[in-house]
């Protein structure tokens, strides 16, 4: 292309103009930049930059000057950092735009950079089409009719999205904590059956047991967390992963037992299996305690927690790998210092390798229950070691998972103040 008369090409980037020479733009370690050269229309220099003067042959960008300019730095000197007082993700914008990538920064720099877009990475419910403050205008007709289903959606997947959500959330909060009341409630003794009733009238019990009071709450609770779980998931996008969501797992897991103990006791009725049977129904009335999981979908603390394992599960494994390697070193050589040898006093504790694994892992842990502990020198030496390595060994990851806590916590409280303030604009509107 010509670049015009003179042996100099000029850009201007935000205001700011930098002179080259022609040849210095055919290997310019700036993509954008070298693109110029291969230019062989107007049409083609309008792609690369915003605007072109052909009689002064200078080309402008509408970038940031002051973010050029240290990405001038790193092509003239090969270290690259952000610009002071610069958002990091801004900057990395502008990288992106002149051909750079995250692996030209100095690795401090990448540092922040990963740290900045991992606080960023916010998990956000699908927007509906023109429904943010400058899309307000009329809908297509499509979109007026899934308008109440995405309303319904937020309604029950977002606590502080609206007035609405947030009485609903009330009220199964309300209902989990009498549900919980009700399941301590029914294993005082004044609550529980005798266990020396006879067969006949531990099945005329259990039959009767949903016509007492704790069994009408207990259905009354059901039947709301069932209404509750079919309307999300009729109101649901995608079906199949609302299934696989981890919370609306637990929801099943929570509701399920209860179908099963009712059908269990209709069938079972005067069988002879029926003391088998108790026990089961014992079982699955207990696992209500999963409805306290429930609680997760309207308390942050609860959701920081699931997306803390869920983002560190390679550091909890690695912190399990850890204990059980320690755990096969120390119980081995506690088994054989406190019984394995011939030393006159044999610990009768230590009588096996997977015995003495239960006293590595409270002393690793600093629980130490006191059940078992070692009675010769050598074994309480090789204690106090496994104490301290303990320490050690678990405190090595924590750092990890702590750090991944705090950014969790700041992203979950950086969405719900978003929905917070859509509720704010419903209370103006």
């Amino acid at each position: 292309m010509n670049f015009g008369r003179g042996p100099s090409v000029v850009l201007n980037v935000g205001g700011t103009r930098y002179s080259f020479s022609r040849e210095v733009l055919k290997d310019f370690p700036l993509r954008r930049v070298s693109r110029l050269h291969g230019c062989l229309s107007e049409k083609d220099v309008l792609e690369v930059c915003d605007d072109y003067d052909r009689e002064r042959n200078e080309y402008f960008f509408d970038r940031h000057s002051e973010a050029f300019g240290f990405i001038m730095l790193y092509v003239r000197h090969g270290h690259l950092r952000f610009v002071p007082h610069m958002c990091e993700l801004s900057f990395y914008n502008e990288m992106i735009y002149w051909g750079l990538e995250g692996s030209h920064l100095d690795y401090c720099c990448q540092r922040r950079l990963d740290d900045r877009m991992s606080e960023t990475c916010t998990y956000y419910a699908a927007e509906e089409p023109n429904g943010g403050p400058e899309g307000k205008g009329r809908r297509p007709p499509a979109a007026e009719g899934g308008k109440w289903l995405e309303r319904m959606r937020r309604t029950f997947e977002e606590p502080t999205s609206s007035v609405a959500a947030q009485v609903l959330a009330t009220v199964s909060i309300l209902f989990v904590i009498v549900s919980m009341v009700v399941l301590c409630a029914s294993t005082l003794p004044e609550w529980r059956a005798p266990e020396n009733r006879s067969v006949e009238e531990q099945s005329r019990y259990t039959a009767e047991s949903v016509r007492e009071p704790s069994g009408i709450i207990e259905a009354i609770c059901i039947g709301w967390f069932t209404a509750e779980c079919v309307v999300r998931f009729i109101v649901s996008k995608n079906k199949c992963e609302f299934v696989r969501r981890p919370l609306n797992i637990i929801d099943l897991l929570a509701i399920t037992p209860y179908y099963i103990s009712v059908l269990m006791t209709v069938f079972t009725g005067e069988n002879s299996q029926l003391q088998r049977a108790g026990v089961t129904l014992r079982v699955l009335r207990m696992m209500r305690i999963f409805w306290v999981i429930k609680l997760a979908r309207h308390f942050i603390g609860l959701q920081t927690l699931g997306l803390t394992l869920k983002r560190c599960y390679r550091e909890m494994v690695m912190l399990l790998v850890f204990i059980c390697v320690a755990m096969a070193i120390f119980s081995a050589l506690s088994q054989l210092l406190e019984n394995g040898l011939d030393l006159g006093t044999k610990n009768k504790d230590y009588a096996s390798i997977p015995a003495a694994c239960w006293w590595v892992i409270i002393s690793m842990t600093t629980v130490g229950y006191g059940d078992m502990c070692p009675i010769t020198v050598p074994g309480r030496i090789l204690g106090g070691i496994c104490v301290v390595s303990g320490i050690v060994l678990l405190a090595l990851p924590i750092t990890f998972i702590y750090h991944s806590f705090v950014q969790c916590y700041h992203e979950l409280k950086f969405r719900s103040a978003r929905y917070s303030r859509s509720l704010s604009a419903e209370f103006l509107n």
